[in-house]
């Protein structure tokens, strides 16, 4: 049976896990928020830790924190943040508006901490208090947004690599298969000329440019609202706390971080916005590139089996040797629920009410799993299925020749109208476009073949991805 302590706060007694390292307020909420079943993000986890590291140190100065307080919560923190004590952090990421139950969880676990160090039992809150030592010249309103901040500055760069990751991949086939022409599609029908490699090189370029868009985000991130406690009032901080405890967590997390407007920051959650309308487009590009490597996979005797994926897995559980495009089908996935999460974050980021976003445990959680699951996603989909990706040339070229958008090609050489002829002879007998010009001596067919091959280069070539 589970052995309980009993502690007390302004709402009475409470039962407590006795073996826990946090306290009532946290077990509070573990009975009143039991929802997704999902405890909180560790890099929030991590980056609220890192706030109340940095307040300690700050709040450090004479009639505010003692040292021998001030090396408890810092050394307690400390433990934390090398991985110690994240089974202590246990409040569902559906809680109390604006998070101060994960707030309360924090202080809790570091407050007991601390205690122990200097000889207290957990429980006793003596001579560390949550309140009124670790969470001194703090309020959830400042320290959970600021704290979403930091954990999506922490997960941005894993993203963007894993975006370069992706995007060098197509690059690399871009160089490979910079020569291999193949028929363009418009509408989905047969178009002019085209090569493999400018479109892989498209997909690497896009890929780079919605990284960029991402990666402009940071600016905004690192502009915190931390020191403004209550209400962007700054009330019962001690002196130049804002600035000091800036300038701290700049060194924890090696980020510019900046003060940015104390009310706006707790009031307005634009930054948050901004973040996931980038994650939206990359996930909308994503999207498109992973269908177009799907459909280009397709047949492999029925469809367009221009190239073919690795296999990962069978593909069915009927029809023996099928074998899908699994790796993006999941990536497809995926960018659909970030696209949703995205759709949640804007419906949170405008139920902000006067001084308070009181959303802010959700809309961090949706953006945290976005960034998380894109970065997982893409990962997975690049080792596992761009690398080892086969191009049919010789499929390619059939198609290319079989394409009445060849006729194209004749435009400045015989004009528009005898051109048009040439294709609907082309399309009424089946005949390549090559042979019926090489058939009325308008040009040899090694002369037309010559042709295509600077067509499907164009005048583009060399701009590339790179």
């Amino acid at each position: 049976m589970t052995e309980f302590r009993i502690e007390k706060d302004s709402l009475g007694e409470y039962r407590v896990p006795a073996n826990a390292w946090y306290g009532i307020q946290t077990a509070r909420a573990l009975d009143n928020f039991s929802i997704s079943g999902r405890g909180p993000d560790p890099d929030f986890v991590h980056a609220h830790v890192r706030i109340k590291l940095a307040a300690a140190r700050v709040n450090c100065q004479p009639g505010w924190l003692d040292a021998e307080r001030r090396d408890a919560i810092v050394s307690a923190c400390e433990r934390i943040l090398n991985g110690e004590f994240m089974d202590q952090f246990v409040v569902d990421r559906f809680q109390a508006g604006a998070g101060t139950s994960h707030n309360m969880n924090s202080n809790e676990v570091i407050a007991n901490l601390a205690n122990t160090m200097l000889g207290g039992v957990p429980g006793s809150y003596a001579p560390v208090h949550p309140n009124d030592h670790v969470n001194m010249g703090q309020s959830t309103n400042d320290t959970i947004p600021t704290a979403i901040r930091l954990a999506l500055l922490a997960k941005l760069p894993r993203l963007l690599a894993a975006v370069e990751r992706m995007a060098e991949q197509f690059a690399l086939l871009g160089a490979r298969e910079r020569d291999t022409v193949k028929s363009g599609r418009t509408h989905l029908q047969d178009a002019v000329p085209t090569t493999v490699g400018r479109e892989m090189d498209a997909w690497a370029w896009t890929l780079r440019r919605a990284a960029a868009q991402l990666a402009a985000t940071r600016p905004l991130l690192c502009a915190t609202g931390l020191g403004g406690s209550a209400a962007g009032t700054g009330l019962n901080t001690s002196p130049d706390y804002a600035q000091q405890v800036a300038r701290e967590l700049a060194e924890l997390t090696g980020e510019p971080i900046t003060v940015g407007d104390l009310a706006a920051q707790m009031q307005s959650m634009y930054d948050m916005q901004a973040v996931s309308a980038a994650l939206r487009g990359l996930a909308l590009e994503l999207t498109r590139i992973a269908n177009d490597l799907r459909l280009l996979a397709s047949g492999p005797r029925t469809g367009l089996g221009e190239i073919t994926l690795p296999a990962v897995q069978p593909g069915s559980s009927i029809m023996p040797g099928k074998v899908n495009p699994v790796m993006f089908e999941m990536l497809n996935q995926v960018c659909f629920q970030v696209l949703g999460q995205d759709a949640a974050v804007a419906w949170m980021t405008q139920a902000g009410q006067l001084e308070l976003n009181v959303m802010m445990p959700a809309l961090g959680s949706a953006l945290f799993d976005a960034m998380d699951w894109l970065t997982r996603a893409i990962d997975a989909a690049t080792e596992k299925n761009l690398r080892g990706l086969i191009v049919h040339r010789d499929r390619c070229a059939q198609f290319v020749h079989a394409s009445v958008g060849l006729a194209t090609l004749l435009n400045t050489h015989i004009g528009y109208a005898r051109a048009a002829e040439i294709a609907k002879e082309s399309e009424r007998s089946g005949r390549p476009v090559r042979e019926i010009v090489a058939e009325r001596g308008l040009m040899l067919a090694t002369e037309f073949d010559a042709l295509v091959l600077d067509a499907a280069h164009g005048i583009g070539e060399g701009g590339g991805a790179g």
